[in-house]
């Protein structure tokens, strides 16, 4: 079975995030074939026309080329006023400038954590729309909100204490496995010949 490079993105900067303990709470139940790698945000400037006339920052560009030649992306993100935090939004929007941009047939999976009882769910929403708009593939289903989720995590060490939440992971990330594999079929056999 290929082993499988996954790179994560976490929607909020914060050290102690909720999205940031399901992403680790991803790593400890994914597939022993699948590797999940948290990328490093914090250094992307503000989406800049001036700037990106100038070529991609460096933080960009590095970015670009770790998601690119990841296998997927996760994704967990809270949900902010209704929506996609900005920050977030602000780091696709850069990642999806230019023809060769990185999400462009990239299997996506999304999770979302929240203190409210929805868990993020219109966040997910919304976010698939942007997904969908950069050509990348996002897993439909399951789909994981974990809502009241500052019980459901250990508020020192991070770890998850919650076993339906754990399972509900734990099967997304089984079924991630399984469309990233689909995903990588379906696009080598409709990969142009080679000369």
């Amino acid at each position: 079975m290929k082993n499988l490079d996954v790179v994560a993105l976490c929607g909020s900067l914060r050290s102690a995030s909720l999205n940031r303990r399901a992403i680790r709470l991803a790593q400890e139940v994914m597939p022993s074939h699948m590797a999940i790698e948290e990328l490093d945000w914090r250094a992307v400037p503000i989406l800049d026309a001036d700037a990106l006339a100038h070529g991609y920052p460096a933080p960009v560009a590095a970015l670009r080329t770790r998601i690119r030649a990841a296998d997927a992306v996760l994704i967990a993100t809270p949900e902010y006023n209704f929506s996609i935090p900005g920050g977030l939004k602000n780091l696709i929007d850069w990642l999806s400038r230019g023809e060769d941009q990185p999400f462009d047939g990239k299997p996506v999976a999304i999770v979302s954590a929240s203190p409210g009882p929805l868990g993020g769910a219109r966040v997910q929403y919304d976010l698939r729309k942007v997904l969908l708009f950069v050509n990348a593939m996002p897993l439909v289903k399951p789909e994981v909100f974990i809502g009241g989720a500052t019980a459901k995590f250990d508020a020192e060490t991070g770890a998850c204490t919650d076993a339906t939440t754990r399972d509900f992971v734990t099967k997304q990330m089984a079924a991630f496995a399984g469309w990233i594999a689909a995903v990588q079929r379906m696009q080598g056999s409709t990969a142009p010949a080679r000369p």
